[in-house]
């Protein structure tokens, strides 16, 4: 029976759909170079700081009420807005030339992270709960997870070849629109029957009310807060670090020179040079996302989630050493390790979170989630750059890594209470 089941996920045409989503909304192929283009076009870091500012700002803001929106309004609905918001900012950054539209881009980049955040996840655990496939939830979301790691990977390979080859950088952003237009199509296509919609309208004080009541039922069961908790700073601490390794790959490149790239230019041979590194470190995330169901059952999720975040703890650790030591092998394997990790975590944070969670509270809470992770990476973000600067590279990873094992003690769950 369990070879059937799994034969039919492996043909099923939605699981396909939830798949390619997955791989689609990744194909951002301006993010290894965003920095560099607002640098190029007379922006300071100051400047940039407060746009990335705004644009968590406004993620935050916007998490919780789009998750209301999703459970009362259709969660097809509003995932299909969150396209039409990314479009929009897109287009923004392409026109740019002012702050004014660099700020209003921004501000449409993080109502579309806000609306997506969430939603797709309790999509997919709907369509699970509809096949009766509960039981296949870590094999699925790995599935799914994988697809959107190999679509992290070609991006940053065709985001070399665009880089190098357009006549302008910005041109970049004109065909990161076009995978998001098929997205938007792509959830069109999806069955009416995950819309799964409560209300047709609803007075705006109704809507409020619902909202605090449903977070306060949310924040209220101990298990699911503080497993909402742990994958929130988790992940927020990730999106905080993930860019000192590009500073430190950058050194090495520049000061050791890559033999077959001697003909490009210092700085094509950065372009290029990142882009593989990325493209590589997601290539094995997804292999591992993807086999993940074969080492781990859904019963054992919550014990291996809680496990690797105590192996980030030690490669946060490692990475410190090899910063105290100069050794960029510590430094760079440490940041591999992290990236395969959260991107097995992410999995694993689903499949434990869904047994804690009221089917109709889904999309809510998993936008309480995405919410404060918004939140800790306004506060990591500039503790970690003032750390950084005060005390160094090296403390700044002891102190991370220490703020993780506080967690790790803070957010314990016990699965008898599932």
């Amino acid at each position: 029976m369990r070879m059937t089941i799994e034969a039919l996920i492996k043909k099923d045409n939605q699981i396909k759909k939830f798949s390619w989503y997955g791989f689609l909304k990744n194909l951002k192929f301006f993010e290894p170079y965003l920095l560099l283009y607002l640098l190029g076009d007379g922006m300071s870091l100051l400047s940039i700081g407060y746009l990335f500012a705004v644009r968590e700002a406004t993620t935050y803001i916007f998490e919780v009420p789009s998750g209301i929106i999703a459970d009362y309004f259709g969660k097809k609905k509003e995932l299909m807005m969150c396209f039409v918001f990314y479009i929009i900012s897109f287009i923004g950054l392409f026109i740019g030339k002012s702050v004014f539209i660099y700020l209003l881009a921004m501000f449409f980049y993080g109502l579309g992270e806000a609306f997506r955040s969430g939603t797709h996840k309790a999509m997919i655990l709907s369509y699970l709960e509809q096949k009766g496939w509960q039981n296949y939830k870590t094999k699925v979301y790995g599935r799914t997870r994988s697809f959107s790691l190999v679509g992290s990977s070609v991006s940053a390979m065709l985001a070399i070849v665009l880089a190098l080859y357009l006549p302008s950088l910005k041109l970049i952003f004109l065909f990161s629109v076009i995978p998001f237009i098929i997205d938007f199509i792509l959830i069109w296509s999806y069955p009416h029957s995950l819309d799964e919609a409560t209300h047709k309208t609803m007075h705006l004080s109704d809507f409020f009310r619902s909202g605090r009541s449903t977070v306060k039922s949310i924040l209220n069961q101990r298990n699911l807060r503080d497993v909402l908790i742990n994958s929130a700073v988790f992940t927020g601490l990730f999106k905080t670090i993930k860019h000192y390794i590009q500073p430190i790959l950058q050194g090495v490149i520049l000061s050791t020179g890559i033999v077959f790239l001697m003909s490009q230019s210092a700085d094509d041979t950065v372009k290029i040079v990142l882009g593989l590194v990325y493209g590589i470190f997601n290539l094995v995330s997804a292999y591992a996302s993807k086999n993940l169901h074969k080492w781990v059952s859904d019963k054992e999720a919550q014990h291996r989630f809680d496990d690797l975040l105590s192996a980030m703890i030690i490669m946060l650790f490692v990475v410190a050493l090899g910063l105290r030591l100069n050794s960029m092998v510590l430094v760079i394997g440490g940041f591999f390790f992290i990236y395969i990790i959260k991107d097995v975590r992410r999995p694993l944070f689903l499949v434990t979170a869904s047994h804690f969670m009221k089917k109709k509270e889904r999309a809510t809470a998993l936008s309480v989630e995405s919410q404060i992770s918004a939140l800790s990476m306004i506060i990591l973000g500039p503790l970690c750059g003032a750390i950084a600067d005060y005390f160094g590279m090296t403390m700044l990873f002891v102190f991370l890594g220490i703020a993780m094992l506080v967690l790790k003690l803070g957010t314990k769950t016990n699965s008898q209470e599932n």
